[in-house]
């Protein structure tokens, strides 16, 4: 019989066993992960957790059951592995930390997914509440062969730092990477979905697949090596939301490629661009300066975006043509984007309470068919041709090489321009970036120096080295030059100059361009031809005699010597 005591033993230890029990189900069923110091964005689909569950099950029932460590357990199975999928592409022994990317892997792969980062925002940014009803979002992502931690930090920082209800979907275009599985151990993450292209396609026809197969009625772009800030999404899903006209970019803060140290970027900043067509950061004006005093924290103005970083309304980046599909690969599609939204009724902002960091890099770590400035030239090209009216002769001037490279056919968005009545490239200027000098029509002149059948030319030299003539051949490359009033003779971004004492005989040779320096200027005789004298130089005229062994020379003037007489020749396109 049992006694008393044993009774009450009993009864205590069957207590004890259904709260065991009660517990551990509370802890796999209903537990709140947000407390229990787990990365909430590794969260694994549903589907991949059941079918994770029946693994396990399946494994233990032929197994001898033996005790599991519970926190080891459920990561394995509610949450992604990030230590795992990053350690499969680690750097081997001895590796280049730079090589593969271009920026520090070993510092990206050593730094968690979800780090904590400083809030860079201005004090009153924090202070600011959002509309309720705000639409989701689909972020769309494209990559090659991007370093896995940095790919996965961005996706990370979009999911804990955004509102849930916000993010419809992160696409993830992968342009056709060596490993497939960069991307598609990805998919297996809350709310993320991946394509993969079957041959490269660059990142604007990557883009556009993306957006294409988005379901939600805002598209957000980001690089895949991005790390979004606290509070960046609602300040540009509300700008849009009130105007779908409206193309709203983040503050970029910089990443740093060396160390990923998050540094806080200048909000006074907004996007530009000189006549190479070349994006640059413009500080603001005076005047806008002063207007802004009163709400520092009200959305900039800008004539250009980055291009890596902003928010569109979908049914606005479909009817005003998306992008151009005919650029490739990378680069110019940001000017082009640019120049269309506002051309055709659109507008671009910056908005300062939306902060986003983002790898800035030195070099791209990928190859580009045909080479990276023969690629950028066409797509820079291609945009100009489309967009900016007879200013493209100042782009011309400053890029002369630019002229002879093919675009293929623009006609497609030269009829799109029409449909949707854009318009002038002068509108741009005076309403847009008045802040832009546009040069004077004569200052420029661009074609070939003729001396006879042949023409001056680079021969293919650099900046330090001599220049000669060579068979005209009318095609620009080498024997491309503009003749400015300031009175430079300019390849490129190098001019015909003298380097050292001024004599006889001197060698006339590239070198970068200096406004200051009067040994790279030269005083035409006439425009039909003739003599081109050193500036302040009477005596000393450009000459091609003995160019074959030394290039062209300073020699006394002679306005009988042909080979003193140079005959400016206007490209024809």
């Amino acid at each position: 019989m049992l006694t008393a005591d044993m009774r009450r033993n009993s009864r205590i230890f069957a207590a004890f066993f259904l709260m065991w029990i009660g517990c551990t189900i509370y802890y796999y069923f209903s537990f709140d992960d947000k407390g229990s110091g787990m990365n909430e964005a590794l969260k694994l689909k549903d589907d991949v957790i059941q079918d994770r569950l029946r693994q396990q099950n399946s494994v233990t029932k032929l197994s001898d059951p033996t005790p599991h460590d519970a926190d080891t357990d459920k990561l394995s199975w509610k949450y992604f592995d990030e230590k795992s999928y990053i350690a499969k592409t680690k750097l081997r022994q001895g590796e280049d930390a730079f090589g593969r990317n271009k920026f520090n892997q070993r510092a990206s792969d050593d730094i968690p997914s979800n780090r904590d980062i400083v809030d860079t925002r201005q004090p009153g940014c924090r202070g600011v509440s959002h509309r309720k009803d705000l639409p989701a979002t689909s972020v769309i992502i494209t990559f090659h062969n991007e370093a896995r931690s940095a790919l996965l930090r961005t996706i990370v920082s979009v999911l804990n730092r955004s509102p849930e209800n916000l993010i419809k979907e992160i696409i993830l275009v992968d342009d056709f990477s060596d490993n497939p599985d960069d991307g598609l151990e990805l998919a297996k993450i809350q709310k993320v979905r991946v394509l993969r292209n079957e041959r490269r396609q660059g990142l604007m026809r990557s883009r556009v697949r993306g957006a294409d197969a988005a379901t939600a009625s805002i598209l957000t772009f980001l690089d895949s090596h991005c790390e979004c800030n606290k509070g960046w999404l609602e300040p540009l899903l509300e700008r849009i939301s009130e105007n779908k006209t409206r193309v709203v970019s983040p503050i970029i803060d910089v990443v740093s490629m060396d160390n990923f140290a998050y540094i806080g970027a200048s909000s006074n900043l907004k996007g530009g661009f000189d006549w190479n067509l070349v994006f640059k950061w413009d500080f603001m004006t005076a005047d806008e300066m002063t207007r802004r005093r009163g709400n520092t924290i009200a959305p900039v103005r800008t004539p250009m975006i980055a291009g890596g970083l902003f928010a569109i309304d979908k049914s606005w980046f479909e009817e005003i043509g998306k992008y151009d599909m005919m650029m490739d690969v990378w680069g110019g599609e940001n000017l082009e984007i640019s120049f269309r939204v506002w051309q055709c009724h659109g507008s671009l902002e910056i908005i300062p309470c939306s902060r986003v960091g983002h790898v800035f890099r030195k070099q791209h770590p990928y190859t580009f068919p045909g080479g990276s400035g023969n690629v950028f030239a066409r797509n820079t090209r291609r945009a100009a041709e489309v967009w900016m009216d007879n200013y493209t002769m100042f782009y011309y001037a400053a890029v002369p090489s630019a002229k002879h490279v093919p675009i293929g056919s623009i006609k497609h968005r030269l009829d799109l321009r029409e449909k949707l009545k854009c318009k002038s490239f002068s509108w741009y200027l005076e309403n847009v970036y008045p802040e832009l000098k546009v040069p004077n029509r004569e200052d420029v002149i661009s074609g070939a120096i003729h001396q006879g059948s042949q023409c001056i030319d680079t021969l293919g030299h650099f900046q330090g080295q001599t220049v000669g003539l060579y068979y005209c051949h009318n095609s620009g490359g080498n024997q491309d030059w503009v003749l400015g009033k300031n009175q430079k003779i300019k390849h490129l971004d190098m001019c015909l100059g003298i380097a050292g004492v001024i004599e006889v005989g001197r060698q006339v040779k590239l070198e970068s361009c200096n406004v200051q320096n009067t040994k790279q200027k030269w005083v035409q005789q006439s425009k039909e031809g003739g003599l081109f004298r050193l500036h302040q130089h009477e005596t000393l005229c450009l000459d091609s005699k003995g160019h074959e062994a030394n290039g062209l020379t300073l020699q006394t003037c002679n306005s009988s010597s042909s080979t003193q007489m140079w005959k400016f020749v206007l490209s024809k396109s």
